[in-house]
């Protein structure tokens, strides 16, 4: 169990986990791959060649903006996955990705208490972005 947490305990609780974070080693795997932008943050995509269309499988979770010809400006909406397809003027992919929508791991923190799951954004004072009830049997 947690004991409550006043604002100076949480920002030492920030601190170390920040500092867990940084020392695991990375899990993903090379098929596993996806293209990431952080929540309420934009992502430049610069390009080969011209582009013709723009296509965002659920625009709810990113938007994508052509800023000139070569130019392609994502932006995180909410949390999920999605695809992003960009096509030149002759119909062929120059991309197919799959895109991840989340938050910037590094100014989080989770606290467990009980069946309740919290995470606060910690950037730069700590507050709650998410929490959940974990689902009892």
């Amino acid at each position: 169990m947690i004991p409550h947490l006043t604002a100076p305990g949480i920002r030492l609780l920030a601190l170390a986990m920040a500092a867990v974070v940084q020392l695991a080693p990375a899990t993903a795997h090379a098929g596993d791959e996806m293209m990431r932008v952080y929540m309420d943050h934009a992502r430049v995509l610069k390009l080969d060649r011209p582009v013709s269309k723009v296509i965002i499988g659920n625009s709810e979770v990113a938007d994508a903006t052509v800023a000139d010809a070569k130019t392609i400006v994502l932006t995180g909406r909410s949390f999920g996955t999605t695809n992003l397809v960009i096509l030149d003027a002759d119909g062929n992919a120059i991309v197919d990705e799959r895109l991840l929508v989340s938050i910037d791991e590094g100014n989080t923190v989770r606290v467990f208490k009980q069946t309740i799951r919290s995470v606060l954004s910690c950037t730069p004072n700590c507050e709650v972005h998410t929490e959940h009830k974990a689902a009892t049997n």
